[in-house]
């Protein structure tokens, strides 16, 4: 399912997932200015540059850092057959040590969603994280109403694991978010019985 080279690219079934290039910076401002309405709900505001070169180029510089230096998987997914770009993924907040997790984040273009597209990049990165970066843990949150999401982490493996309080600044204000975490060995809900 999945395939390695020196620059990082997984390949999936429909999709390529790759750090941004500068070159990617059209089709994400287009992508995203035309998707506003779909993400901004669910998002914290954007800064007044969001969609410029200039913040798009900062990105791309830091998308290359984080992942070289372990902190973060930012990633871009494009449609195989098409090469179009239908979103983002990342696993940012990378911890070592003891507790070997990552959080989840991500975010696709409204032409694409519903269509499957989200629950095989999470499904992807999910695996990377636990089979290439040894991860034992990666955790999601989204707002409680954002059903689209919820699902997409249940169908993919994620359990509820709770609520956290003014978790994230969505809309100018805090907002409470569900917490979800999907385990490398998960036996939550096992028994051992059969």
């Amino acid at each position: 399912m999945l395939s390695f080279r020196r620059k990082l690219r997984i390949e999936t079934e429909r999709m390529t997932l790759r750090l941004p290039v500068h070159a990617d910076w059209r089709p994400w401002s287009d992508l995203r200015k035309a998707s506003a309405g779909f993400l901004n709900p669910w998002e914290p505001v954007w800064a007044e540059d969001h969609l410029s070169r200039r913040a798009f180029t900062n990105r791309v510089y830091w998308c290359a850092r984080a992942q070289s230096q372990g902190t973060a998987l930012p990633l871009m997914m494009f449609q195989r057959d098409t090469g179009r770009l239908l979103g983002g993924i990342t696993l940012d907040n990378i911890r070592r040590g003891p507790s070997q997790a990552g959080t989840l984040g991500y975010w696709i273009g409204q032409p694409f969603a519903r269509q499957g597209f989200m629950r095989e990049a999470i499904l992807t990165v999910v695996h990377h994280a636990f089979t290439a970066l040894d991860i034992s843990r990666v955790e999601a949150a989204c707002l409680p109403e954002n059903a689209a999401s919820r699902g997409a982490l249940e169908k993919t493996g994620f359990k509820y694991e709770g609520v956290a309080q003014s978790y994230l600044q969505i809309g100018g204000r805090w907002r409470n978010h569900v917490l979800y975490a999907n385990l490398r060995n998960d036996r939550r809900g096992r028994t051992g019985a059969g």
